[in-house]
């Protein structure tokens, strides 16, 4: 979502997405004319008329379960986001019996939280996590 008009985001896509993602964004992109929802989420400013650039994963209930926001010379990165999106939709199915440690990808070793963990999560890290 940004201030763009959709027809800036059509030729966003178009134009440069669709050379970097395979087939283009797999998801709409929104506009936010006026930026209400930029002004909810603190991203957007007033005196400049525009957003900053900011990442929010809101859960099937509405809560923000993560997010980010960075200065415009800063690039996002989508796989992470994706990597994210995918960590809080296991921790959410394994209704808190997972956790995934940092840099967690699909198929790798999760976390069983619990008092046993606490101050043991270098040994599982160390162990079975260790940097691939």
């Amino acid at each position: 979502m940004s201030i763009d008009s959709m027809f800036v985001h059509k030729m966003w896509d178009d134009k440069e997405l669709s050379k970097m993602v395979e087939g283009g964004v797999p998801f709409p992109m929104l506009s936010d004319a006026g930026g209400k929802v930029g002004q909810i989420f603190g991203v957007y400013d007033e005196d400049a008329g525009v957003e900053t650039r900011g990442r929010f994963i809101i859960d099937p209930d509405g809560i923000v379960q993560g997010y980010e926001v960075l200065t415009p010379p800063v690039g996002r990165n989508v796989n992470e986001t994706f990597r994210q999106v995918q960590a809080f939709q296991l921790v959410r199915e394994s209704k808190g019996t997972e956790a995934t440690p940092s840099g967690w990808k699909p198929g790798k070793m999760t976390l069983k939280p619990g008092p046993e963990l606490v101050g043991n999560v270098w040994k599982e890290w160390k162990t079975e996590m260790a940097f691939d």
